[in-house]
């Protein structure tokens, strides 16, 4: 197993290649980038952020750190890894982005269950709370403050592209990903977290038809589902399921404090994982 950081990186600002400096990372124009004491680079320009912290905040980032060192997401991060190593040739090396990684618990997964698989990662989320987590904990993946919206990436450098309960942009997939390239999203599935849903909502909305047909660029390979129950038995890890969710901000007040009453709950995990081809 050789585990490596992606380096093909561009500019930002005018997609020109990035260098490695001593200090940071420089393209030809003088646009320079410095890397972090924890090891990650800033590629966000400040006109592209919508808001002043963009992204996740440094609490829901550490409670689903928490939650998912439990392993109540291990068996989406096993079909996730078995998915994206059975791509391609065993012998040939694969170039990972996970785009929106979080605190990169799904790459380490991915590293950890590499066996003899080279692969170089680069994980890539909008919140400098979630890449600073990820590269305190993994300095051989390549971690970086951006957008999906504009991955700074160059065009068709990518062998896989995972988008974790993200936010798709099909068109910058695409750009990304060489022909025959692997794009694994991954989605809430009909009864995903339902207990907790049930208690924070009056009403539970009814579940997202499922995708008909392929984004623009690219053909549906397959589409699986994780589910599995998992006990929350304590009130702590409760509390981090909520705080690391959009649910928290969605829940009223009555159903927030009804879920952070519990001391219990039991809880389904239930995922689809659409694999998609670059065409």
């Amino acid at each position: 197993m050789t585990i490596a950081p992606f380096t093909s990186l561009i500019c930002p600002l005018d997609s020109a290649p990035l260098s490695r400096t001593h200090t940071g990372w420089c393209c030809p124009q003088g646009h320079s980038f410095d890397v972090s004491r924890q090891g990650h680079v800033n590629l966000l320009p400040v006109q592209n952020k919508r808001s002043r912290d963009p992204g996740d905040s440094k609490p829901m980032i550490a409670a689903r750190r928490r939650f998912l060192d439990a392993g109540h997401y291990q068996g989406i991060a096993e079909a996730v890894s078995r998915r994206v190593l059975a791509h391609g040739a065993a012998h040939e090396a694969l170039a990972v982005l996970d785009a929106g990684c979080g605190e990169g618990y799904y790459l380490r997964e991915l590293a950890r269950s590499a066996s003899a698989r080279r692969l170089s990662m680069l994980g890539l989320d909008i919140s400098k709370w979630a890449v600073q987590a990820a590269a305190g904990r993994d300095r051989r993946m390549q971690w970086v403050v951006g957008s999906n919206a504009a991955l700074p990436v160059p065009d068709q450098s990518l062998d896989v592209v995972l988008c974790m309960f993200g936010f798709p942009t099909p068109a910058e997939f695409a750009r990304v990903l060489k022909p025959g390239g692997l794009l694994l999203e991954v989605e809430a599935g009909p009864d995903h977290l339902r207990e907790l849903r049930e208690i924070i909502y009056p009403t539970l909305k009814a579940p997202r038809e499922a995708r008909q047909a392929p984004e623009a660029g690219f053909e549906i390979d397959t589409v699986d589902s994780v589910r599995h129950a998992r006990t929350l038995d304590s009130h702590e890890q409760i509390l981090d399921l909520l705080v690391m969710t959009p649910h928290l901000y969605r829940a009223s007040a009555e159903g927030r404090a009804k879920a952070e009453a519990l001391g219990h709950l039991d809880i389904t995990v239930e995922a689809q994982l659409i694999s998609s081809l670059r065409l």
